[in-house]
């Protein structure tokens, strides 16, 4: 131990895997073996989530004002993160100064700058291998990404999204997107409400959500936003982002709603699969990498020597210096030890409920088809969608799902028989209230998730599920549920949330 403290942080990166493997190696037991207590992080911290996004191509139109923010896959030392470690240039302007924070709770650091940045250029953030996480452990690489700015030239913030559209179905909420982190207690109702001819200024409530920088107003009186009516979206100049600073005018936008009320799917009943973040059907589960964690439980109806490259706070299983996966819930498998006929019998209910969730996703009647091409296009509305190739595919640009305010919106991809394909560095994004757990892909054979990507959803796949490729290092992220029915998971560097 005195040795260890000797040495330098990449020494120790480097030297306890190792270590930790040849100790706990020493009793046998084919790499399945007891340990005690909660495994240590023994690995690089990782950024797995950016605004503006990382993509591949870039984010195009990036609001000149908005705040650069990273989200980590666990806590980091708030002393290294500065303007020091994370920094941010552009083509036109060079360095951009700024200032760096941290927030604990979300693991998210962000930067927001002194000025505009410049118009019509392409801008890159770096976060250095000086950020360090509070275990000691300093990012692999510096981590990089780009984008290009659009034409805003305020540092006030802005109004980037706005719903609900004209024609769109009716609901009871009403929502805005800002270009920046806004100070919470300036969205109340004096400050952001709807109003008509006919009604005036309808009571409402403000809720304000700050990962997406999200306002909404759910309207309380009574007969509430009815159908083929105009209304008004107000904001006042009293609205703030967290530096004081208010919207440069009031803003004021005119939407007419449809003629129908909105029939939104409902949610699948998943039973116990619910607390899985992977599930390996009746073929195991297998990581590769030293940054994969599953954040729920994970298991499989075969035996546990087809799970490789996993712990829990119990049990190693397979695992070697070169392949980590931490697990913070309970991994389930069938015998030779540490399986159980208990454990088994607890997988094949699992197995079970999983199986029940994915024959009634295909069940469901279909309210949109369209191409198999989800990157790039129009924010998604919720619902229950096909494809006219029976196969979803993300690899021309991004997908967007848009709730429209209502944080039970609900989405259902369905493909009957065929694959899902997610391109590398691509991102599915959940705006204006929407969250993962109401977002589900029901996959006739298999899934693939390209490496850098960061997915949403309950993937239930026939077959597999497959995450990044051998030998990358770029993080793959999923907050969502792998569930493979009838093929294992398999996963590279790989983060899973189950939400």
């Amino acid at each position: 131990m005195r040795l260890l403290n000797l040495l330098n942080t990449k020494s120790r990166l480097v030297l306890l895997p190792i270590l930790a493997y040849l100790i706990t190696g020493c009793s046998g037991g084919g790499g399945q073996d007891p340990i005690l207590g909660t495994p240590s992080v023994n690995s690089p911290p990782q950024v797995i989530l950016t605004t503006p996004a990382k993509t591949d191509p870039i984010v195009d139109g990036v609001a000149n004002n908005v705040s650069l923010t990273a989200k980590f896959n666990r806590n980091m030392s708030s002393s290294t993160l500065n303007n020091s470690s994370f920094t941010v240039s552009c083509i036109a302007g060079g360095a951009v100064t700024g200032v760096v924070s941290y927030d604990a709770t979300k693991q998210l650091a962000t930067f927001q700058q002194s000025a505009s940045l410049p118009v019509s250029t392409t801008c890159t953030a770096t976060i250095t291998t000086v950020a360090t996480d509070t275990n000691g452990y300093a990012l692999a690489s510096d981590y990089v990404w780009s984008f290009s700015t659009g034409t805003i030239t305020s540092l006030a913030p802005t109004i980037v999204a706005s719903n609900p559209l004209t024609g769109a179905c009716v609901t009871q909420n009403v929502s805005v997107t800002f270009s920046k982190s806004m100070d919470s207690s300036t969205l109340i109702p004096a400050n952001f409400y709807v109003d008509n001819t006919a009604n005036g200024i309808m009571t409402g409530t403000v809720a304000y959500d700050s990962p997406s920088n999200t306002a909404t107003v759910t309207v309380t009186n009574v007969p509430g936003i009815e159908v083929s009516t105009a209304y008004n979206v107000n904001l006042t100049t009293n609205v703030k982002d967290l530096t004081g600073l208010p919207l440069t005018s009031a803003y004021l936008r005119v939407f007419t709603t449809g003629n129908s009320f909105c029939v939104a799917a409902t949610p699948v009943a998943l039973g116990t699969i619910s607390t899985y973040g992977a599930f390996g059907g009746d073929a195991g589960v297998t990581n590769s990498g030293v940054n994969t964690e599953i954040n729920g439980d994970l298991g499989t109806t075969a035996a546990c020597t087809l799970i490789t490259g996993f712990h829990d706070s119990l049990f190693k299983y397979t695992e070697t210096p070169l392949n980590i996966g931490g697990v913070t819930g309970s991994i389930l498998c069938n015998a030779p030890a540490p399986g159980t006929a208990a454990k088994y019998a607890t997988e094949l209910i699992a197995a079970s409920d999983a199986q029940t969730a994915f024959t009634q996703l295909a069940a469901m009647a279909t309210d949109f088809t369209i191409a198999g091409e989800l990157g790039a296009i129009p924010p998604l509305a919720p619902g229950v969608y096909a494809s006219t190739t029976n196969s979803f595919i993300i690899s021309q640009g991004n997908l967007t799902l848009d709730a429209g305010g209502n944080p039970d919106a609900v989405w259902v991809f369905k493909m009957p028989s065929t694959s899902l394909t997610v391109g590398t560095f691509k991102q599915v994004l959940l705006i204006n209230g929407a969250q993962a757990k109401n977002v589900y892909w029901q996959v006739g054979s298999a899934a693939t998730i390209g490496y850098g990507s960061f997915m949403v959803g309950t993937i239930i796949a026939y077959s597999g599920v497959t995450f990044s490729t051998a030998g990358q290092l770029n993080q793959t992220t999923l907050n969502g549920r792998a569930i493979g029915l009838h093929a294992s998971v398999t996963m590279v560097n790989t983060t899973v949330t189950s939400p």
